[in-house]
């Protein structure tokens, strides 16, 4: 792709008329100040930018762009910066701006009737579920970073968090996009429509296409009801067969109530006990773990639907959460799995999905394919098996031992994504490609599916400025 090339990494021009745009204030230069912005969440990426740039509305994202283009030089969106892949980081050229988007913070409009919210992009996740609470309205998309990521990175990578299985993933909750596109023309389509069949579903084109195609500045997002009561309990399970079967006959008995169904492996929820502060075990301790939420459920008709699990022999164990504080300590539990792995070291982590009733197919195979090529790996897996999505991360606890697993990623990414193409299943679930998996991607999509991206990219981004060395 023809690109306009300019003289040095670092353009006094174009840093002039960026500050003209935001403000000598909104244009941070100093390599201090860039720091926290050039390295990817996990530690991975590390890259280098001759600026960030920080917009405080979609107008001036619009003119960044524009100015930007004409100087041939690569724009990379960011926002909470809490993702996995190194998508908003940027390359080591130095050539590109960052565009920082956490100033395009401000709940536009919440239409209780409609049950809609309109937002911009910089929005926290807790601050809109904060909104909708406020109207007495639930926004349901839940992930443990929600108080640092923001809905515009949620919406490019589509995430999908604890209550998919009710509610779906970010694409399915947003309604309208505002986008500004890589010409810097601006795209409203904040519309809160349910039936808009006019043509080509716009807005879906960026949802989940990691800023590559263009600049989320809003959004029109969908509320549901409140839920008056929640149960939540904490369950032991012989295996991960046993909660599936678990799962369908929740499913079976409560329908659209049964709202989070989470799977924990006794190996993660052990390093939360071992690392983060004041974590307790609910139950003794069990291979696999179920942590499952009821929304319009009375405490009282969980317990009677956990003591008939344990008169059958479902389950081995159980506790349903008395009060808000005890579900949120049970949350905890689950939500600080990743923080408790970081804590613990480096690891190789997966974001994969495979149909429900193959999640134990998919453990068995690759929890043995992965022992025998890796003597005494510890396999640390969890995730939503509502959904089929499992976060599969490995490390050893010997640091020489980890050190050599950790070069030898290429490998056991080969082995689990293998596994999960084995299964029809896709190799990232909820986190995105980035960079981290962009030649994996090569692997497992089809050639047609490769070109039909391709082609996308290629009449949108014709220059391919937009948050490049992402994804494609």
């Amino acid at each position: 792709m023809p690109t306009t090339t300019i003289s040095t990494p670092n353009s006094p021009d174009l840093l002039e008329t960026l500050a003209g745009i935001v403000g000598v204030a909104q244009v941070m230069t100093d390599p201090a100040d860039l720091a926290p912005f050039l390295t990817d969440w996990r530690g991975r990426y590390h890259g280098a930018a001759q600026c960030v740039v920080r917009p405080g509305n979609t107008a001036e994202v619009a003119a960044v762009v524009k100015a930007c283009v004409k100087a041939g030089v690569p724009i990379v969106p960011q926002g909470g910066n809490t993702g996995h892949c190194g998508g908003a980081t940027p390359d080591g050229g130095g050539r590109a701006v960052l565009l920082y988007l956490g100033r395009l913070n401000r709940i536009l409009a919440v239409d209780g009737q409609n049950n809609t919210i309109c937002v911009q992009a910089g929005c926290t996740l807790a601050a809109i579920q904060a909104a909708a609470r406020a109207a007495d309205r639930l926004f349901p998309l839940a992930l443990a970073s929600e108080g640092s990521c923001q809905i515009g990175g949620n919406l490019s990578t589509n995430a999908g968090g604890v209550q998919v299985l009710r509610y779906g993933n970010a694409r399915e909750l947003t309604l309208g996009l505002e986008v500004v596109l890589p010409d810097g023309e601006i795209w409203n389509g904040l519309r809160g429509l349910r039936k808009d069949n006019t043509g080509y579903d716009l807005k879906q084109l960026f949802i989940g296409a990691e800023g590559t195609l263009g600049i989320i500045t809003g959004a029109v997002l969908k509320l549901f009801p409140l839920p008056g009561t929640r149960a939540t309990c904490w369950l032991s399970v012989a295996s991960p067969a046993a909660a599936v079967d678990l799962l369908n006959a929740a499913k079976a008995g409560f329908d659209a109530q049964l709202t989070a169904f989470e799977l924990v492996s006794e190996n993660a929820l052990g390093l939360v006990v071992k690392n983060i502060p004041d974590s307790q075990r609910p139950l003794p301790i069990s291979p696999w773990y179920v942590l499952a939420e009821f929304s319009g459920l009375a405490p009282s008709a969980a317990e009677a639907w956990l003591a008939d699990r344990l008169e059958k022999g479902e389950i081995g164990d159980g506790v349903v959460a008395q009060s808000e504080a005890q579900a949120a300590r049970l949350w905890a539990l689950r939500e600080n799995i990743s923080a408790a792995q970081k804590i613990e070291g480096v690891s190789v982590k997966h974001d994969i999905s495979v149909p429900v009733s193959r999640l134990p197919e998919f453990l068995a195979l690759a929890d043995a394919r992965l022992s025998a090529a890796f003597p005494g790996v510890r396999i640390v897996a969890f995730g939503h098996v509502g959904d089929g999505n499992l976060h599969y991360n490995l490390s050893q606890a010997d640091g020489h031992a980890n050190t050599a697993l950790l070069a030898s990623q290429a490998a056991v990414n080969r082995l689990v994504h293998d596994t999960v193409h084995g299964l029809d299943g896709s190799i990232s679930a909820e986190h995105g490609i980035g960079q981290l998996k962009r030649e994996e991607l090569l692997r497992y999509k089809s050639p047609i599916e490769m070109t039909l991206m391709r082609t996308i990219k290629q009449a949108i981004d014709p220059r391919g400025l937009m948050n490049p060395g992402k994804l494609l």
